[in-house]
């Protein structure tokens, strides 16, 4: 098969599909692997790098679409990607289609068959294309929290660890999943006091049984999620539903509840977001403020770490472009039932309820 990975072209999107160390896989199986040039410089490789394992590098994007069968990538194609796609290509990369009618029925149009590592699912309903980055993104999103609380940038001015005589600053976290557990840990290794809450009993006896004494959960409500936003500094959206929209848990009302200087990091922006005023922003201007409330809502955070976050996502996602390059998608895809469960819309059919239920307007 031929393998194509385009450099990524998202606003200060730097992460690599595949590094060096795939190529080679993939080449040792007889693959054809294309990456255009200057593709891995923003995670540490260089083209020589690629060239070395067996890679043909690609002068443009263009050439890239045009010459491979499949194409692997981090993001979801943006506009000017669209109409490079073919009919039949095979686009396997993150897309979080729920959270965008316009790349929904791009895709559609495409007549392409698109794989989406946030609906690879094992049997378990573990996400492990999905649980890298939800790692990254929860860990960073304390780490993005706790500088934007600083005044100069109209935060509340709250050093989250305290110092002795003075007290922690207070987390809330809205989602004890993958990024809910992460975003707990750093925050309670900063020393701050931390709640979690979840509907999900389960969720919340693990992190009690894991975690310092200083992070406590209850079960999430509306009563409780109102209660809560009154005295808390830094308030992390950690809530995700595979395929679907994120639910809404703060909504522009409650706003007036929270304290000026307040900072929100959305984490499910990707998925439409759990706030009422999430609109997606970028790394290059990350922040917004609405009613004195700092809104964090970048939608590619692993994109700040990518020496990280490539090496992380790739460490479980090759042995997924293996078997769809080794096998063609369709015998894959039915003889490993979990990469089935990434298909999300095939030759112009969405195959994903979630999708199509995302979207008010339908898609026929």
């Amino acid at each position: 098969m031929t393998i194509g990975v385009p450099k990524e072209i998202k606003t200060n999107e730097s992460r690599v599909a595949l590094t060096p160390g795939g190529v080679f896989e993939l080449v040792n199986y007889g693959h054809q692997v294309y990456i255009q040039e200057t593709a891995g410089e923003g995670s540490g490789f260089s083209d020589e790098d690629y060239r070395e394992a067996g890679a043909i590098m690609l002068p443009s994007i263009e050439a890239v679409y045009a010459m491979a069968e499949m194409i692997v990538k981090v993001k979801e194609p943006v506009p000017q990607e669209y109409p490079l796609i073919k009919r039949n290509q095979v686009v396997f990369t993150y897309f979080h289609f729920a959270s965008s009618e316009s790349l929904t029925r791009a895709m559609i149009a495409s007549k392409a068959v698109c794989i989406a590592y946030e609906t690879v699912r094992d049997e378990d309903g573990s996400l492990p294309l999905l649980t890298p980055m939800s790692e990254v993104a929860g860990r960073m999103a304390i780490q993005q929290g706790a500088k934007y609380l600083e005044k100069p940038i109209k935060g509340r001015g709250v050093l989250l660890g305290g110092v002795p005589g003075v007290p922690p600053g207070r987390v809330l976290i809205l989602g004890a999943g993958i990024v809910g557990v992460q975003a707990a840990k750093m925050a309670a290794g900063l020393g701050a006091h931390v709640t979690v809450l979840d509907i999900n009993m389960k969720r919340l006896r693990y992190i009690n049984d894991m975690m310092p004494p200083h992070v406590v959960t209850e079960f999430s409500s509306v009563y409780n999620i109102k209660r809560h936003i009154k005295n808390h500094d830094l308030i992390i959206g950690a809530v995700l539903i595979p395929g679907a929209k994120a639910p809404r848990l703060i909504t522009r009302a409650m706003l007036k509840d929270m304290r000026p200087g307040t900072v929100l990091v959305d984490v499910a922006v990707d998925q439409g977001g759990c706030f009422e005023t999430t609109r997606p922003t970028t790394h290059e201007d990350p922040t917004y403020i609405i009613n004195d409330i700092v809104h964090y809502c970048v939608a590619n955070m692993p994109g700040a770490v990518p020496y990280t976050s490539t090496l992380a996502l790739t460490n479980v996602t090759l042995p997924y472009v293996l078997k769809l390059a080794n096998l063609g998608w369709e015998t894959a895809c039915k003889e490993y039932p979990d990469l089935g469960r990434g298909l999300n819309i095939v030759k112009g059919k969405v195959v994903v309820d979630e999708i199509t239920n995302a979207f008010e307007s339908g898609l026929v």
